[in-house]
């Protein structure tokens, strides 16, 4: 089976699972080429080997000149006018009257016909693209193409009606929604006629590569460790805030360590500055699989204080390692972790309950421990890349009949 894979940028730093789940379908047999639509995150000397292989073998849309996209648009008008003016036509009727969503969907149908042909190009007939893609859905009125897609949550349903999810779950072939709580969200937004579209088909990590670290019982440092986009969703001025009430109370062999990049840096330097916390709280930048591994060794909890989120990957990743994890109670964490089972779930937005959580987990090295193998449990069971890709592989052969 031939599929394009069709991406908004790849590879990049904040997204690593994707070039996993890539490479494992085309180890299960699919023959899968990746389309994006911006070329990497990074220059290629800052690439691992992996990222530089999947760089050289994608075909990226913003890159391809002018000549490519002038002949795609030509090619489509010539073979199917009909189609191709009402595909333009569809893009603005989305819109509405709103002429800022006019000019981004007549940018969204430029690239969608530059897609199309390059998916005819590869021989392919279905396009898969991972979060809601305008672009997918618009090459598909205009190429006899069908669609389906990967929908994670929760950015696209806040703005449900601007990401053109009824629409997109009406025409789609089928949509995988990687948790209940998605898959739900998508039922509210659709006709029960379109329900049997939606499968639940979970993201997953390799518990080889994030294999148990060891154990401190009573560490000189206790080390809190978070990996994400330092982005207003992620909630880490809640995290500072509870980090804070905890060194005030006099826990000064404690360190947090915040891994990630984003828009939101500066304000939380300027959050650690005012709190007075420079000397225990590290803003360590982005980092890719290799560079990030040696931070999860030395956490000895991971917190995730967000407001929004799917299932995040990163949760599986230090579930994995054994290290204990505190989350907050939202959207599709609960069914990652079991609150006291595989790790502790608090309220968002409230710090004095975040701090109270650290705190226990500071004080009792065996809730730490015994979470910890819980949760490597849990995700070597629910949330094996190798399972749940194979999971989504019987997807694709099952719904498209090959």
């Amino acid at each position: 089976m031939r599929l394009a894979y069709l991406l908004s940028q790849y590879p990049t730093v904040t997204h690593t699972f994707l070039l996993r789940e890539i490479q494992a379908l085309r180890d299960s047999g699919l023959d899968l080429h990746v389309i994006s639509i911006r070329g990497s995150d990074r220059p290629d000397h800052q690439l691992s080997p992996q990222e530089r292989e999947e760089r050289g073998r994608t075909y990226v849309v913003l890159e391809a000149g002018l000549a490519p996209l002038i002949a795609a648009h030509l090619g489509a008008l010539l073979r199917g006018p009909l189609l191709y003016l009402g595909g333009a036509l569809y893009a603005l009727r989305l819109a509405g009257l709103d002429l800022g969503k006019m000019f981004r969907n007549l940018m969204y149908f430029g690239e969608a016909v530059l897609v199309g042909a390059q998916t005819e190009r590869l021989g392919a007939s279905h396009i898969h693209s991972h979060f809601s893609s305008t672009v997918a859905l618009l090459a598909a009125r205009v190429f006899p193409l069908t669609f389906s897609a990967t929908i994670h949550g929760s950015g696209e349903f806040v703005d449900a009606k601007g990401y053109y999810l009824p629409q997109k779950v009406a025409q789609a072939s089928f949509l995988c929604a990687i948790s209940k709580y998605s898959c739900s969200q998508l039922m509210s937004l659709s006709e029960p006629q379109h329900w049997d579209k939606l499968e639940v088909v979970r993201l997953g990590i390799n518990p080889d590569v994030f294999r148990p670290r060891p154990h401190r019982d009573h560490p000189d440092c206790f080390e809190i460790l978070t990996v994400g986009s330092l982005v207003a969703p992620k909630g880490y001025p809640i995290l500072i805030a509870a980090f804070g009430q905890l060194v005030r109370q006099g826990r000064r062999s404690i360190r947090l360590r915040i891994v990630g990049d984003g828009p939101y840096r500066s304000s939380l330097e300027r959050e650690i500055a005012e709190q007075g916390l420079g000397e225990h709280v590290r803003l360590e930048g982005a980092c890719g699989q290799d560079s990030v591994l040696p931070f999860y060794r030395q956490a000895d909890v991971f917190v995730m204080s967000s407001f929004a989120e799917g299932i995040p990957v990163a949760l599986m990743e230090a579930m994995a390692m054994e290290i204990p994890c505190i989350a907050t109670w939202i959207t599709g964490i609960p069914e990652l972790i079991r609150h006291g089972v595989d790790g502790w779930l608090v309220p968002p937005s409230d710090a004095a309950s975040l701090a109270a959580a650290i705190r226990e987990f500071v004080d009792d090295s065996e809730l730490r421990r015994r979470l910890g193998k819980s949760a490597r449990a849990r995700v070597v069971e629910e949330f094996n890349l190798g399972r749940n890709v194979a999971c989504l592989a019987e997807v694709f052969r099952r719904r498209l009949g090959a």
